[in-house]
């Protein structure tokens, strides 16, 4: 998976995607998503899953997409299921953490 972290003034901002799909573009309905080389890959590291689970713990922010990062953010009950959307062959989830 591709991790970026960053400073901002709300927090610290957590991007993952899964590492195949970034410049992709996936819809559902009149939902588009495109997996932003930009946000997601620019200044991105390729970790492991404990390395995700970290940063999304840490994250005040959170922007997930791609179904094995989604499915590693639920597996350790960052994300509720429920909140997950889809989009035609992937999964995007995002967190706000108050």
């Amino acid at each position: 998976m591709l991790l970026t972290e960053r400073d901002t003034d709300q927090g610290l901002l957590v991007a993952v995607c899964d590492t195949d799909i970034v410049g992709d573009t996936f819809e559902s309905g009149s939902v588009s998503l495109t997996v932003e080389e930009e946000f997601y890959a620019d200044e991105a590291t390729t970790v492991d899953e404990a390395t995700v689970v970290d940063a999304l713990s840490r994250a005040t922010i959170a922007n997930i997409v791609g179904t094995r990062a989604v499915e590693v953010a639920i597996e350790h009950g960052i994300i509720d299921e429920n909140a997950v959307l889809d989009l035609g062959e992937t999964q995007h989830a995002q967190m706000l953490r108050f």
